[in-house]
């Protein structure tokens, strides 16, 4: 059998169930957290995941746990107009991620939720991802294509 469809299918029962109980949100929260850091697992689990997971073992399917939750999430950011952001800047500058995330949701129509990471190893401008798509508005990238297109255009000449 399909894993993605087996995936697919446990997800939509788990959203189902959640809506039903009315912790839908707690219960992507506490997904998307394990998702994350898959050591930590949030404590008090919500009895959902809890029921759930059990669910899951006397089924046999607990080897479909990580691929489940992946799409519970991507099934729970359709049903209410979520998308995640990744924001990487040089520095962490006053106002800057509540001012991005203003803009994304009004350029997407969708409600954001933005992480910032700082990484000064991209010299200046910053990074974005949104949803599979990436703007490199970097020094570092800027600083690489630069060096790509003088090694080029070198190269031609000898």
């Amino acid at each position: 059998m399909n894993s993605g469809a087996i995936s697919t299918r446990y997800a939509k029962a788990l959203l189902r169930y959640a809506q039903e109980t009315g912790r839908v949100r707690q219960v992507a929260i506490q997904i998307r957290a394990m998702l994350d850091d898959p050591e930590h697992i949030p404590s008090p689990l919500e009895p959902d995941i809890e029921r759930f997971t059990s669910f899951l073992v006397k089924r046999g399917r607990t080897e479909f746990l990580r691929p489940i939750f992946h799409s519970f999430i991507d099934l729970y950011c359709k049903e209410y107009g979520i998308r995640f952001a990744r924001l990487t800047a040089v520095a962490d500058a006053p106002g800057l991620k509540e001012k991005m995330q203003a803009l994304l949701e009004k350029q997407t129509g969708c409600r954001i939720i933005l992480e910032m990471t700082v990484d000064p190893s991209i010299v200046g401008g910053f990074v974005l991802e949104v949803g599979g798509y990436m703007l490199d508005a970097s020094v570092r990238h800027q600083i690489d294509l630069v060096r790509r297109e003088f090694v080029f255009s070198n190269n031609r000449i000898v």
